[in-house]
């Protein structure tokens, strides 16, 4: 059965406005561990821009002071740096400060969207299944969920930081691992859950939104079986699969969530969230994110695509959602 539940073609886009008097300031880089894949998919966006006839200006960036944003040339932002400083609020509040319209979310929803925990916790109050969760403390040796269970960062994108644990004696290495990284200066906080489909395989699925429409649904297969850092970026091996052969159920079920739980986080313009489906056929909420990729390898171009939205268009209805939401205050 065809698994789409919505055609991003029929998206609302933004009112008409004239994107031409408009210059659009693409920011990359930043200080996390993406910053690679930030530049990626900065200069993405900025090429596409230019491929619809738009004017970009792209600077790469590590951690600017407001005087220097203040500095760059453009009168509206296209900020699309990954990671905690890039996207999880700390350059939301130097935009909000710089006064420039600006595309995403704003800093109170982007910190609840890289707040795995958080999110948990707010699709738990919608109803929409996720895994329980345990944060993790480097003082206790014992794992407190069953085995197997995946222990990643909480405030970190694209598998940077995971660990797989299905033995003890793995989870005592990751958690050895942790402590020696939290010893060397890298202070994050790790949570532990389940691993979905301990005995047989799950699918993992994804759902992108653009302005609050769901995207065709796409089902992600690594040839290792992990989607780690180099399945997502650097391996040609990942197996996409744009509307998946999964239950219509399913597909309207996580589609919709998507779209509530964005809602109620607050993001706006742009988001993913990510799913596992257990081999009984129940969906679990993993986590949402608020700046999905735009590289080549990325889920949210891959899934426009199939509905009909080259990259040109995407990235024109990005400059429109920037420039038709610039009186509208995004914290709300």
């Amino acid at each position: 059965m065809n698994a789409t539940a919505n055609q991003a073609t029929d998206a609302p886009t933004a009112s008409p406005v004239d994107l031409s008097k408009h210059t659009f300031l693409v920011l990359g880089g930043g200080p996390d561990g993406e910053r690679e894949v930030s530049i990626r998919s900065a200069t993405g966006i900025a090429n596409g821009l230019k491929a619809a006839g738009l004017r970009a200006h792209l600077q790469i960036i590590d951690t600017p002071t407001l005087a220097e944003l203040k500095a760059l040339p453009g009168d509206a932002i296209i900020p699309y740096l990954h990671g905690p400083w890039g996207e999880g609020g700390p350059l939301q509040d130097l935009l909000e400060q710089d006064g420039r319209p600006y595309l995403g979310s704003g800093p109170r929803p982007a910190r609840t969207a890289m707040d795995k925990v958080a999110t948990k916790m707010a699709a738990m109050d919608l109803g929409i299944p996720t895994m329980p969760c345990w944060v993790l403390s480097l003082r206790d040796p014992v794992c407190p969920a069953r085995l197997p269970v995946i222990i990643k960062p909480i405030h970190e994108g694209s598998t940077l930081g995971l660990h797989v644990c299905t033995s003890h004696q793995q989870f005592a290495e990751a958690v050895a691992a942790i402590a020696a990284e939290r010893a060397s200066g890298i202070d994050r906080a790790y949570m532990i859950e389940p691993k979905i489909g301990s005995d047989r395989p799950a699918r993992e699925l994804t759902v992108g939104l653009l302005d609050g429409v769901p995207l065709p649904i796409i089902e992600i297969t690594p040839k290792d079986g992990l989607y780690d850092f180099q399945s997502k970026y650097n391996r040609n091996d990942t197996v996409y699969r744009c509307d998946p052969e999964i239950p219509e159920k399913i597909a309207k079920q996580i589609s919709k969530a998507t779209a509530r739980l964005a809602k109620a986080i607050g993001c706006r313009h742009i988001a993913r969230a990510d799913f596992m489906l257990d081999p009984d056929g129940h969906a679990w909420f993993l986590e949402i994110n608020t700046t999905p990729g735009f590289t080549d390898h990325s889920l949210v171009p891959k899934a426009a695509a199939h509905a009909g939205i080259p990259m040109p268009e995407l990235c024109r209805r990005l400059a429109e959602m920037t420039i038709r939401d610039a009186r509208r205050h995004p914290t709300a």
